[in-house]
């Protein structure tokens, strides 16, 4: 876990007090996300900061026009996403990774209702299948979109290059492959951004989608550590070989010695960023949170800030 300092901690909570006096509502649970939460920071990453609020006045939640589901806002070196109690705790429903990970996160701005027990809970009771294709499309998309060399079409449609030949390209699709002519006027060819930073959060997502899925497929979906250099050092050994997690160190390092922006080209490779589509779901998936479990909970947050 990299720490944050007094100072950040004042910083963060007066910006929670502006938000919470401009868009009246009320934040019971604010904590660190991205690099800082995994493990990942360098001296000049930003600050992540997700939350959960709810309206000041719950009557809000009856009238035509609801409190509003998300509230995100940049103060400069500070980003700021929150939702509603009652978006969050549908997202903690659906195992959505962004939700579960604000609860992991080591680093609190704000607890005034301890969520240790709803940590507890959706830990045991996510649906893995679901969390498998998030940290998946976490993946290839940003392989696709930071990484991959491409074709980019007239309209600004990107298509990775999987192979240049003298007369024509072979590209990646939705839905497949396809063959674009060296000569067709409408593609242009481009490089991406495959910095030190895009490839972490590449290699870090594939790594988690391809242990959870291992795991499972061994009879116990094992939650991969929220800190990076945790799982590498704790979990990684019992799925990937010692090359593939000294590789990932290595970003990391480079990550946390402030090389975020170098680009260092390909670093994942194509393959292991794109863990397989389909897995089976008799064996990864299930039912998922209780809802009536997690109402619970959210009359403890409301509760807190009554």
């Amino acid at each position: 876990m990299t720490p944050v300092s007094a100072a950040v901690r004042a910083t963060v909570d007066d910006h929670l007090t502006t938000i919470e006096r401009d868009r009246d509502v009320a934040v019971p649970l604010a904590v660190a996300r991205g690099s800082h939460a995994w493990g990942a920071a360098g001296p000049d990453s930003d600050y992540d900061v997700g939350f959960v609020y709810a309206p000041t006045d719950l009557r809000r939640y009856a009238h035509l026009e609801g409190p509003p589901e998300t509230i995100v806002e940049d103060r400069g070196e500070f980003e700021y996403q929150g939702w509603d109690v009652r978006t969050f705790a549908g997202l903690l429903a659906d195992s959505n990774d962004g939700a579960i990970d604000l609860l992991r996160s080591p680093i609190r701005y704000r607890a005034t209702s301890d969520p240790a027990a709803l940590r507890e809970y959706v830990e045991r009771t996510y649906n893995p299948i679901d969390l498998y294709h998030a940290w998946r499309g976490i993946a290839t998309s940003n392989y696709r979109k930071y990484v991959s060399h491409h074709l980019v079409r007239s309209d600004d449609e990107r298509f990775p290059i999987l192979e240049a030949r003298d007369d024509e390209y072979v590209v990646e699709t939705d839905d497949g492959t396809t063959t674009v002519a060296a000569g067709d006027d409408r593609f242009r060819e481009t490089q991406t951004r495959p910095t030190v930073k895009r490839n972490l959060v590449i290699v870090r997502a594939a790594m988690a989608a391809r242990y959870l899925k291992a795991t499972g497929d061994r009879g116990d979906h094992d939650l991969p550590a929220l800190e990076f250099e945790s799982f590498l050092s704790e979990q990684a050994p019992a799925v990937f070989d010692a090359d593939r997690i000294e590789r990932a160190r290595g970003l990391l390092e480079r990550k946390r010695a402030g090389a975020a922006d170098e680009r260092i080209g390909d670093a994942v490779g194509r393959e292991f960023a794109h863990p397989p589509r389909e897995i089976d779901p008799d064996v990864h998936a299930r039912a998922g949170p209780d809802p009536d479990r997690l109402d619970g909970f959210v009359d403890d947050l409301l509760a807190a800030v009554q």
